[in-house]
């Protein structure tokens, strides 16, 4: 399965990889440095789902609201 955390850690990488190399900034810099920039701003927005599903999961396992209040959304699963 795709667009896991990994892959968002993949992609980071690999765009400083692209921005680390001199001969392709040389030849397209600006527009890597627009990707960077998109890459950055969507990343951030994964990120903060990924916090607020973490935050819904430890409401849950503390008790404080039912799984069945939660949006399926999150699909979240119990942890062992």
């Amino acid at each position: 399965m795709r667009n896991k955390l990994i892959d968002l850690n993949n992609h980071l990488f690999a765009q400083i990889e692209r921005i680390a190399d001199d001969d392709l900034m040389k030849e397209s810099g600006e527009a890597e440095i627009k990707r960077a920039n998109a890459l950055k701003a969507i990343s951030a927005q994964v990120i903060k789902l990924h916090v607020v599903a973490l935050q819904a999961e430890k409401l849950k396992q503390s008790g404080a609201i039912d799984s069945n209040e939660l949006s399926e959304t999150f699909e979240l699963k119990k942890l062992n």
